[in-house]
């Protein structure tokens, strides 16, 4: 007599349950940053001219702010920032010629899923801008 594989009925229910959180976690997702140039805690011999952030998520363009401050301050950039046409995980900030200095990134933005995420990062520049 052979026997044959039984699923109970518990057993159908966990599997399903385990089927459906997977299925569910990408549903769950945020946009994260994934990269960032200037790198977070970089020390720059020279100011950049950008800042760029991918996220791993498609991000909503109207709703995508980068804020730039320096020390103690205030704002030196407060600006939407730009999705790049051709990689919308990509987000561009141009930027002013920078002084010397510590330097926080912040960001707020929308992923096409709906999810807002707001995170910040610094980085400090040594060299002013034509500086040997």
């Amino acid at each position: 007599m052979r026997c044959k594989p039984v699923m109970h009925a518990a057993q159908r229910r966990a599997l399903l349950l385990c089927a459906l959180l997977a299925a569910s976690g990408r549903a769950l997702a945020h946009a994260a940053l994934v990269r960032s140039d200037p790198a977070r805690r970089a020390t720059l011999s020279k100011p950049p001219t950008q800042i760029r952030l991918w996220f791993n998520e498609r991000l909503e363009p109207a709703y995508a702010n980068i804020s730039l401050f320096k020390d103690r301050a205030g704002a030196i950039v407060h600006a939407p920032g730009q999705v790049d046409k051709t990689d919308a995980k990509l987000l561009v900030l141009d930027l002013p010629p920078l002084a010397p200095g510590a330097y926080t990134v912040k960001y707020r933005v929308l992923s096409v899923d709906g999810h807002s995420v707001e995170s910040s990062y610094t980085f400090s520049v040594t060299q002013a801008p034509g500086s040997p």
